[in-house]
């Protein structure tokens, strides 16, 4: 294998933005990508129109984080099969099995690398954030 990188690599770093997903409140973008690679930041339960769902039960929170990844992902060329690990934070460590399922519901057949972190408390009074790493489809 060459050391050479692939003339189709780029080594600019590209922000991926969608209108599917909340717009950042705060100096970040919805995810970033570097040649393969994409870095999706951490999702909270925002709806694409920027409406909380910090009052809604853990498993919409959940729904709507995962929605809002899926989505920036799409943006960037990928999915779910084509994510390589995922991060989640959860408010309360009862809260897992709920997690569990959701995930494994939205997520289909893939089955990334994961650490779930339970946390004492998120940003606006949210129950769950999720980020990702994953690489664009091929």
């Amino acid at each position: 294998m060459s050391d050479t990188p692939s003339s189709t690599m780029s080594d600019t770093i590209d922000r991926i933005a969608t209108k599917a997903a909340s717009t950042p409140a705060g100096h970040y973008s919805q995810a970033t990508a570097w040649r393969d690679l994409v870095f999706v930041s951490g999702q909270l339960g925002a709806r694409a129109d920027g409406s909380h769902t910090a009052d809604q039960p853990f498993e919409a929170q959940v729904r709507q984080a995962l929605a809002s990844l899926l989505a920036i992902l799409a943006e960037a060329g990928s999915g779910p099969q084509h994510i390589l690990r995922v991060t989640a934070y959860i408010v309360g460590v009862g809260n897992w099995p709920d997690f569990n399922r959701i995930y494994a519901e939205m997520l289909g057949d893939a089955k990334p690398a994961r650490t779930v972190v339970p946390v004492p408390e998120l940003h606006h009074g949210y129950l769950v954030e999720i980020e990702a790493i994953a690489v664009r489809g091929r």
